[in-house]
């Protein structure tokens, strides 16, 4: 089986990363479309993840070093996809000599970030009716 991380421009990576996102956070956790979709995209950089071409999983990067529209499919949960394309945003961010990043995570998934070197920190709190909390990692 082939994997490979792809690194780019929305225009780039569109496509293959709505089709991710709609799967996950629209059809999946119920988000409404105007929610999922912001001007953030235009100007962030994106990640997906392919699996012998076949696009599984995805994230962005802000400008503001914050790490969003983290998402793996239903369907190839559990093989440790995440945490691989997490590392490789994690990566790209300390090549750019980042000095931290943080994210807004699902509390559900607090773990599995905690897990790559992220901390929690401050009140949870809704977004789009799921509680969230706020996590940072200095690189």
């Amino acid at each position: 089986m082939s994997r490979e991380i792809r690194a780019g421009k929305w225009s780039d990576l569109a496509q293959h990363a709505m089709q991710i996102r709609e799967a996950v956070f629209i059809q999946e956790q119920q988000i409404a479309a105007e929610d999922e979709w912001d001007e953030q995209d235009a100007v962030s950089l994106h990640f997906v993840m392919y699996e012998d071409e076949r696009p599984v999983a995805t994230a962005r990067l802000l400008m503001d070093n914050s790490i969003g529209r983290v998402a793996v499919l239903k369907s190839s949960r559990g093989l440790g996809l995440g945490k691989v394309l997490m590392q490789a945003v994690i990566d790209h961010a300390r090549d750019e000599q980042r000095k931290s990043v943080r994210l807004s995570a699902q509390v559900y998934a607090i773990a599995f970030y905690e897990s790559l070197g992220f901390t929690a920190y401050g009140e949870e709190y809704p977004d789009c009716g799921i509680p969230h909390k706020d996590m940072s990692m200095e690189l």
